[in-house]
């Protein structure tokens, strides 16, 4: 099922699943739940649309996401970042140490 820029959870049969708005703007063509019935879990799946931007959290007013792990996704991001940008180098044995700059805003954010 499609989800919609800041609002989630519409089913297409005029029914709100989940009514929260999400901490950034997601892009919808991209962006999916699925129901599985037999166990009533739900899967949402969010692509940001801002790439290399990490959230505080998933849902506003929600719990916000452990400052450690956003730490460790920032590093992350940036890891995948300079992969990107420099496909001939292999940074999976890679480690950021110290504090992390915003990937998506470093040295003139994701091309």
């Amino acid at each position: 099922h499609r989800l919609v820029p800041r609002r989630d959870g519409e089913t297409g049969e005029g029914k709100q699943l989940i009514d929260h708005d999400t901490v950034q703007t997601v892009k919808p063509g991209e962006s999916f739940w699925t129901l599985d019935s037999k166990q009533g879990v739900i899967s949402i799946t969010l692509q940001k649309a801002s790439e290399g931007q990490t959230w505080s959290g998933v849902f506003r007013g929600h719990a916000a996401i452990d400052p450690q792990l956003q730490d460790n996704e920032q590093k992350r991001l940036l890891l995948e970042r300079f992969q990107l940008e420099h496909p001939g180098f292999d940074f999976s044995g890679a480690e950021v140490n110290g504090s992390c700059p915003d990937p998506s805003q470093f040295m003139g954010g994701f091309r």
